[in-house]
């Protein structure tokens, strides 16, 4: 880590609080003056060469809030006290916000209004810059006027990456140098911390605790395993890195690098003494696993599964307590919205017939491994400590938060006869974006679209000359949960018979007061033992034996395997089809569901590591460690093993049209997440783009309109409020409380049961009372109808494997408040099925039993009158309690997206979408 430098006059502007806040108007104009002259840097204007593109200025993209993610210490010091912005710094977030109030009258001359043009090259009137990196004359970076995205052109396959991995110091060094410390564990040793920054590092690394050692394997493993692409990845990423560093070395001496370095610490303003560390190769496999961690590892929760199966039987015995267990969990639901729903199976991850192997805790014997040890100073305070819990229940939980979403219609019901798609990653709201944009045309790469932050050697997300692709998180498990018998003591267990020791991973982290971070000094040690089925994470007991349970997930320890899937998908040379398209994602061993669209042809393919289980083994919940019920030749000592094979994925070519938004696969296809149900936030794009489908004719404004009425929508009024409505309004409703409570909500449903402003910028939803009603009566309602049939044990070990709601309001994922994506996760099928049921409709895959008044309809009418009285009863500041953002009763502001800051500069709040936060639109006119 660089070393901190000694206090200067800008140390010393400095106040108490958060930074925001930390600078005055009036001290900081004597700096600006000073620090304005190393902004500037030659630029030459000069057209870029742009590559075969067989779009026909029919493809578009949006990541918001613009391409320029660094700022230098006077930018930031601007944008503090007066709000300005840097060149580019979210000149794409207006049009992203803005697609809310206008997409209901969108016409095809108006998608660029609200997208960039995604088309290949830069045309000469729209160049802005053109520099020559490092003076190398094998590549270019040209940057356009509207948006500055760089497009890098090389005559070399090294010069190519070098420029990548320049432009991508450009825009986002300062966020790359964050999630590099994420990645091993040590943000608030750099950062600075801060409960959130201490929470976020928590969360990677009890997922991922490398060791340096661990990280290098990772890279050695996946060039010798891969011939002469792992060979080609390695030089890619050597030279990306010479790159980022040529870029930390001419930033540093020109004095125009981020100002986070100097708000931190790490550099000094005046003398420019302190370091910014050179990247190297193994911070690209740091920076992989917080991707993958994040966005790409299904699975888990099987400690969790096994509680509440255990809560149902004690409830109801054995038999029916698993009965009532599986209708909960919906492993395989008839009426789940399927994204390969041609009916074709892809069994995964069933119930055994004879489950072998099970290793069901003790009740009341489970504890949760600790991962923080040592607390001193702010590492000991209750925030601290609540921040520790809230990300060990994130990365232990199934419910992953997924996000993106894809909605792909085959040239057969399109007024073209070419396939439309308009998809994209929903990866949360962060200041600067975890994603940049990029175009690279070089030797063996021809692509524009989006990459993370420091894994930019190759487009991840985006288009190719003639293709684009994208993905979704699929969820299906590969995390299992084996319980390890202990011997000698808590911190030896027997493998294969013989009692072996833990292996010990530590992370010893220290931080004080920085003028970005004014948390008082604390410090921790992060501390995780390992064994052979991966790290422990909880300790129980097994019919009176002592266990560790251990998680092992088939992509541990094998993060950077995936790059050579992303070289294939840039390289048109090898994507020329959709067979060979899924031919380059079934090299990604992340949970993605993958969907592809050219001229003539869509495709889809589910990617992941999908252990082949022993015979009996039941995914769902944790088994012995022992021989008999390992993955099908496991090798602990590289953590490889058989899996299924490619065929046996989910996937298709030319299905009629494709719909994913983290729900499920396909039939008999089984997910780790709970909520595979009746309602889906699936059902919202299934419902609108069947219809499309149906009627012909579909246009690229058609499907972005339907992608932008779902992002509107809240799918708890739209999908199960009515039925909810039908059984109140089964006999006359006299209560006037009651009755009016209901009158708002029929309107609201009546018109759309939208979540959306009364017109461009009001910041006041239209039917505010119905949505505040609503709001307010789920959880009650919730309660009120399952709690006194399951008992408040059952109910609550319910509540632990699934979420009872999740609305733009809340808090939740690895994003907080404030993130956008909403409805992921919540009981609505379970009150979508059990209401059907007390009203006596056909119900495909029914509860085990009637909840909702006992069955009766009378005594389930009168339970949602009382909750809803109450509901209707609350003010919008109880409903919205208000935060650093928003203040009490405010609704609007409540829901918000804002752009999280991972650094200096600051971004206002926008109207909430439930969307993906990278998004394309594409319509190929012709192919090679």
């Amino acid at each position: 880590m660089p070393g901190r430098t000694p206090r200067t006059t800008l140390d010393r502007l400095r106040t108490p609080g958060r930074f925001p806040g930390f600078l005055k108007t009036a001290s900081i104009c004597v700096l600006i003056a000073g620090l304005l002259s190393p902004l500037s840097q030659a630029a030459v204007a000069a057209e870029a060469t742009a590559a075969n593109d067989y779009c026909g200025g029919q493809c578009s993209d949006i990541l918001p809030p613009g391409e320029n993610g660094n700022a230098t210490l006077a930018q930031i010091l601007l944008n503090q006290a007066f709000g300005t912005q840097p060149s580019h710094a979210e000149d794409q977030l207006g049009p992203y916000a803005n697609l809310a109030t206008g997409y209901s009258t969108l016409t095809t001359d108006k998608i660029n209004t609200f997208f960039n043009d995604a088309s290949f090259g830069v045309p000469s009137d729209q160049v802005a810059s053109t520099e020559s990196p490092a003076g190398r004359s094998d590549v270019s970076i040209v940057r356009d006027k509207k948006t500055g995205v760089p497009h890098i052109t090389g005559t070399t396959r090294y010069g190519t990456e070098f420029g990548a991995g320049y432009a991508a110091a450009e825009d986002r060094l300062w966020l790359m140098d964050v999630f590099r410390h994420v990645g091993r564990g040590q943000l608030t040793t750099f950062a600075g911390g801060a409960a959130s920054n201490q929470g976020l590092e928590q969360e990677f690394y009890r997922n991922a605790p490398y060791t340096e050692a661990d990280l290098q394997a990772q890279i050695d493993n996946a060039v010798a395993g891969n011939g002469t692409r792992g060979q080609q990845a390695l030089a890619d990423a050597n030279a990306y890195l010479a790159g980022i560093n040529a870029y930390i070395d001419a930033s540093d001496s020109g004095r125009y690098f981020p100002g986070e370095y100097v708000l931190t610490g790490h550099k000094d303003s005046i003398t420019n003494a302190g370091t910014i560390d050179h990247f190297k190769i193994t911070d690209l496999v740091a920076l992989a696993s917080v991707i993958g961690s994040l966005f790409g590892s299904g699975g888990g929760g099987e400690v969790n599964n096994a509680i509440s199966l255990l809560a149902a039987q004690a409830k109801y015995g054995v038999a029916e307590g698993t009965k009532v267990w599986e209708s909960f969990r919906e492993r395989n639901d008839a009426e789940a919205a399927l994204t390969v729903h041609n009916g074709e199976s892809f069994p995964y991850a069933a119930k055994p017939d004879d489950p072998q192997g099970e290793a069901l805790p003790d009740a009341g014997s489970v504890t949760q491994e600790p991962l923080v040890y040592d607390r001193t100073g702010s590492a000991a305070t209750a925030t601290a400590t609540t921040a520790s819990t809230t990300a060990a229940a994130t990365t232990l939980s199934s419910a992953k938060r997924g996000m993106s979403n894809a909605l792909v219609v085959s040239g057969k019901s399109t007024a073209s006869g070419h396939p439309i798609a308009v998809f994209g990653p929903q990866t949360g709201y962060f200041a600067p974006q975890l994603l940049m944009l990029q175009e690279i045309q070089g030797p063996g790469i021809s692509a524009r679209g989006a990459s993370f932050a420091g894994l930019g050697m190759y487009v991840e997300l985006g288009r190719g000359q003639d293709y684009a692709w994208s993905a979704t998180t699929s969820g299906q498990d590969i995390i299992d949960t084996y319980a390890v018998e202990l011997c000698q003591d808590d911190y030896h267990y027997l493998y294969h018979g013989t009692c072996t020791a833990m292996e010990t991973v530590e992370r010893k982290n220290a931080w004080t007061p920085t003028t970005a971070d004014g948390t008082a000094a604390g410090s921790y040690t992060m501390r995780v033992y390992r064994t052979k089925y991966g790290p422990v994470e909880y300790r129980a007991t097994v019919g009176g034996k002592k266990v560790a349970y251990t998680t092992l997930r088939s992509s541990y320890m094998h993060e950077a395997d995936s790059i050579i899937g992303f070289q294939m998908l840039n390289d048109p040379d090898y994507v020329k089809s959709p067979e060979t398209f899924q031919s380059a994602v079934q090299h990604i061993n992340f949970t993605f569901n993958w969907f592809y669209a050219d001229s003539t042809h869509t495709a889809y393919y589910n990617s992941g590591n999908n252990p082949v289980r022993a015979s009996g083994v039941d995914a769902e919940f944790p088994v012995w460690a022992q021989a008999a019920y390992e993955w099908k030749n496991w090798d602990p000592a590289t953590n490889t093993a058989d899996y299924t094979r490619a065929s046996a994925h989910p996937n298709s070519i030319d299905q009629d049209y494709y719909i994913s938004w983290n729900n499920k696969q396909a039939k008999d296809y089984a997910t780790a997440s709970w909520g595979d149900g009746s309602v889906h936030r699936g059902n919202l794009l299934e419902d609108r783009v069947k219809k499309l489908v149906a009627a012909g004719g579909v246009t690229r404004t058609a499907l972005v309109k339907a992608m932008a009425d779902a992002a509107l929508a809240d799918l708890r009024a739209e999908d199960v409020l009515p039925d909810l409505l039908k059984v109140v309004n089964s006999s006359t409703v006299t209560d006037s409380t009651a009755a009016a409570a209901v009158s708002k909500l029929q309107a609201w449903v009546t018109a759309g049961a939208k979540r959306t402003e009364t017109s461009a910028g009001s910041k006041t939803y239209a039917n505010a009372d119905a949505i505040r009603i609503l709001d307010a009566w789920w959880p009650l309602l919730v309660k009120a109808e399952f709690e006194p049939g399951l008992g408040s044990d059952l109910y609550t070990a319910f509540g632990n494997n699934l979420p009872i709601d999740e609305t733009p309001s809340a808090a939740h994922g690895p994003t907080g408040a404030h993130a956008g994506s909403s409805f992921q996760y919540g009981w609505w099928s379970y009150v979508d099925k059990d209401i059907r049921a007390v009203l006596g409709e056909s119900v495909s895959g029914p509860l085990a039993q009637k909840y909702c008044g006992g069955g009766s309809l009378t005594s389930c009418r009168d339970t949602l009158i009382s909750t809803l009285k109450q509901a209707a009863g609350l003010t919008a500041a109880q409903v919205y309690p208000g935060d650093d953002l928003c203040a009490a009763g405010n609704q609007w502001c409540a829901d918000s997206i804002v752009q999280r800051t991972l650094g200096g500069i600051k971004h206002g709040n926008i109207s909430w979408q439930n969307r993906p936060t990278y998004q394309q639109v594409v319509e190929f006119t012709s192919h090679r």
